[in-house]
Order: structure tokens, then sequence, then C-alpha cells
């Protein structure tokens, strides 16, 4: 059996600090609350919406065990819009197994979208960003994933380590359900420092730099019968949509 690790949880005012000291920060589900919503109860309204999720038929290993939904929105001082639809774009760069091309899915459930509790979790992130790198617009990109154990055993990151080329990434864990596996796994992009814990509890949040630290989740696999893991997964650039280029 392997040991699971605690996660190095800390108050969502010390948060900021943290970031900027070792390139991350992870918070306990209260904390995330504390700092954006003050309503856990208001964020759990949006778990039904992970059971409608599409599979993600893009993976090149084959796989069905990864199921999303993907929008865009921009944040900035004066609160949140959803821009319009576009695919998902990564450089082979950062993304070298799915990189270089248009992946197109279903976007997120405009009840979701429009929920207050969502928007204030968004703009609550954004204030971290500019706190952190200076007052501008975010343009985020918001990934809902649920990897299953279809397959016998589900990957979170099957491209490995890795940055996504942003500046800022939010991972908040959601569910997991009768599974073992989906460590997360946090190192600094420039020496061999590294840490790693389990997130259990609905709400837990990890927020990093992404130009200092590379990130991964492991494998899961089903303790009995089928199993699952849920994210959310947003992601912040300073300076435009990543792949405007390659979309337009």
């Amino acid at each position: 059996m392997v040991a699971m690790f605690q996660p190095p949880f800390c108050p969502a005012d010390d948060a900021v600090r943290r970031v900027q000291e070792r390139g991350y920060a992870v918070l306990e589900p209260r904390a995330v609350a504390d700092a954006f919503v003050a309503d856990l109860d208001a964020l759990d309204a949006l778990l039904p919406s992970w059971d409608r999720l599409e599979v993600d038929g893009y993976l090149k290993d084959g796989g069905r065990y990864r199921r999303r939904r993907h929008s865009c929105f921009v944040v900035d001082a004066e609160g949140v819009r959803q821009a319009a639809h576009r695919a998902h774009w990564q450089s082979l760069d950062y993304n070298a197994l799915h990189g270089g091309m248009q992946r197109w899915f279903e976007p997120i459930e405009p009840a979701v979208a429009d929920a207050p509790a969502w928007r204030q979790l968004l703009v609550g992130l954004g204030r971290w960003c500019s706190a952190l790198k200076g007052e501008r617009s975010w343009y985020v990109e918001a990934h809902q994933f649920r990897i299953d154990t279809t397959d016998g055993i589900g990957r979170p990151t099957p491209e490995g380590a890795h940055r996504d080329g942003v500046d800022f990434v939010a991972v908040l864990l959601l569910d997991r359900q009768g599974i073992k596996g989906g460590e997360t796994r946090v190192f600094a992009a420039a020496g061999p420092d590294g840490q790693r814990f389990t997130l259990e509890a609905a709400w837990s949040l990890l927020f990093l730099d992404d130009e200092r630290v590379i990130h991964e989740s492991t494998p899961i696999q089903p303790l009995d019968g089928q199993g699952h893991r849920d994210t959310l997964v947003l992601t912040f650039r300073k300076d435009g949509f990543q792949g405007d280029h390659a979309i337009s």
C-alpha cells in the first residue's frame, strides 16, 4: 500500500505569499470558500454538471478514460465575461503529446458558467494573479475533467509532468470515488525540489505559478468496480488566449 501524503495546506490570507516564495500554494475547501465564495453549498451546486461531461476523443493513446468540457472567459476589474467558444490549443513545447492541434470540446453548461459562485471563484483567483503580476485582464481557460477507470487505468496527465504555457494554473479537486492513485506532484522547473500529496476533499485547491513549477497527477486505478476523479482546471494568461495565432 502506497502512503498518501497530506497536502501542505495554508490559510487563504497566506496564499499569495506562499506562491511568491515557493511557486505554489495549497488550500483546503474552507479556506477556498473564505477566499472566494464564502459558501461551499453554492459551489457544491455546480457538481452535478460533472456527470454530464463528454468523452475526450483526442487522446492519442486511444483511451476512453477522460471526459471534459471547456470554455473561455476574460476576468478583469469589472468582473467576468465569457468569450466566444473556441478550440483549446497548446504548443508542442508545452504538450508534446497533444500539442499543435485544435481540440474542440463541448462548452461548459450555461447554468455553471453563469452561476454567481463560479464567477466569484474566477474573480477571486484573478485578484491573486493581479497581486502577483500586476493588475490587468486575465484570459482564462476553464476545463471540467472526469478521469475514470473505464480502461482499467485513467491518466489525469497523460502528457506527464508539464507546464501549461500560461501564467497561473488553479487545480481544484472535486470528487474521487472508488480509486487509488491520483497523487499530485509539483516540482521546481529550474531545480530538483518537489513535493507530493493527495487531494481528497471537494474544492481543495492547488494554485501554481506556471513559469516556476511543473506539475502532474499520477494514474488512477479502481479499488472495486469502476471509479473516477473529478477536477476543475483554470488557467490564467495575461497576453490573450494561447494559440490565437494558430486558431485565427
